[in-house]
């Protein structure tokens, strides 16, 4: 039996290199931030609740604002249209208004996009999604 000898420098390399790219893979992962449902929005307030400290058992923060259901609708029909390249978020071909929000059971709407229609296209605030 012969067994393969590594220098320890190569076998370090080499780990290196599958550390690289398992890092690489999971930042694309959480760059793309992917969503199933989306709203356009207007009148957005942050808030906070508890007693001031972050150590008080209520202590937490909000986000308050009003769905704008026309221009999700508009945001939602101009996503359902694109077709920019073929990353996951370039088409939306299952993207429906269901009355309150932009729903994509494959889960294509991309944050980003959608922010841009509700914002440029569709005269929102801005754009929240799940």
């Amino acid at each position: 039996l012969v067994f393969p000898t590594y220098s320890s420098n190569k076998l370090q390399a080499n780990m290196q290199i599958t550390t690289l790219f398992s890092l690489a893979a999971l930042t694309a992962v959480a760059v793309a931030k992917l969503h199933s449902a989306a709203v356009c929005v207007t009148a957005r307030q942050y808030g906070s609740t508890g007693n001031g400290t972050p150590y008080g058992l209520g202590y937490g923060s909000y986000k308050d604002y009003e769905i704008l259901t026309e221009a999700t609708k508009c945001a939602c029909n101009y996503y359902k249209n694109r077709n920019t390249g073929n990353k996951q978020w370039d088409k939306c071909p299952d993207c429906t208004f269901d009355g309150l929000q932009c729903t994509s059971g494959g889960w294509h709407i991309g944050g980003d996009e959608m922010t841009y229609y509700c914002e440029k296209k569709c005269g929102a605030q801005g754009a929240e999604a799940n």
